[in-house]
């Protein structure tokens, strides 16, 4: 057997028994990591993680110029397509196939807002990270944000370009699904799934890191640090992730439905409201009042457009559900 094709059944067999493997990389790695007092501690673990998206990132664009389009016609692709064509109105033809389109509006567009949305929603990590500064000042902490912002950016939108220009309509909501269907054997795609769970896996203390914080400044900000309270609260969280991460059925409603709910209340809603609420020098009429509120109506927009459209597919998919049934 081919060492791609061990790989491929070692990866099988360990999702075959998925709810074991997330309980055991939260209790031997990630419980460890999230303990851990100080923010800066996580710098290393945090640049591991950033290095595996560099690297997810490479290879994305470098399979764009190795994957022939239209995709090679295995089993799986054949099923697929016959899949699609039965289900389409019109014939696709292999020129349809291989033509990005600039703009596709479908059920799925409803979660392209939240999620990206959601994928910049750096705010609750400020405090803790500007605390970590050297030497810290305004200035500083902005040419941080800049260069962090800037760089995620830049690798969302060519992850995002190459990875539809490689399989345009028949690209999934999951990026790394549809690679994994199409080319199961392929050695550096399963390298880099395991780099992205690596990558994935050492972001959870830090996101666990501000929750936590926030969670003792507002119930014991009175008392002294305490290891056992500080022990009890990240189990308290880690547990709730893994309760979502095992009984949520897909990424996609976690991130869409957070992205449409507490996403624009930290991105527009609140910083929008407390400028108008405490800045008290400038009047209403001024153009810094007037950028906050139409930035305020749009997030009020944003949060409840979503989330009625969200809850609009979920109930539509849930009785094309009862009907199938």
């Amino acid at each position: 057997m081919s060492p791609s094709r061990c790989l491929y059944f070692i990866l099988k067999k360990s999702f075959t028994v998925n709810y074991y493997l997330v309980l055991l990389v939260s209790v031997i790695i990630i419980l460890p990591l999230s303990l851990l007092k100080n923010l800066g501690h996580l710098g290393y673990t945090s640049g591991l993680s950033l290095l595996c998206m560099v690297f997810f990132l490479i290879v994305v664009i470098i399979k764009k110029f190795e994957i022939p389009c239209p995709l090679p016609m295995t089993d799986h692709v054949n099923e697929t397509l016959l899949n699609i064509t039965h289900h389409s109105d019109n014939t696709t033809t292999d020129d349809d196939t291989c033509r990005p389109k600039y703009f596709v509006f479908n059920s799925q567009t409803v979660y392209s807002i939240p999620i990206v949305t959601f994928a910049f929603v750096c705010h609750p990590t400020l405090l803790p990270m500007y605390e970590e500064l050297k030497d810290r000042s305004r200035r500083k902490m902005q040419n941080v944000a800049n260069v962090s912002f800037l760089a995620m950016f830049i690798m969302y939108l060519l992850a995002a370009l190459f990875g539809y220009l490689t399989f345009n309509i028949h690209v999934k909501p999951e990026l790394l699904h549809t690679y994994f269907k199409y080319f199961k054997h392929d050695v550096l795609l399963l390298v880099v799934r395991l780099a992205v769970l690596a990558a994935v896996t050492l972001t959870v203390p830090v996101v666990l890191f501000p929750i936590r914080t926030s969670i003792s400044h507002l119930l014991f900000s009175t008392k002294d640090f305490s290891w056992i309270r500080h022990i009890i609260i990240t189990v308290i969280l880690l547990a709730g992730t893994n309760t979502l991460v095992i009984f949520v059925p897909s990424i996609r409603d976690i991130f869409g439905f957070i992205g449409a709910s507490a996403a624009p209340m930290l991105i527009f809603i609140l910083p929008s409201a407390f400028y108008i609420k405490l800045v008290k020098k400038e009047s209403m009429m001024s153009v810094q009042k007037i950028g906050a509120t139409l930035f305020l109506i749009l997030g009020f927009f944003v949060m409840f457009g979503c989330i009625t459209l969200i809850l609009m597919d979920w109930i539509s998919n849930s009785e094309v559900a009862d009907q199938g049934h």
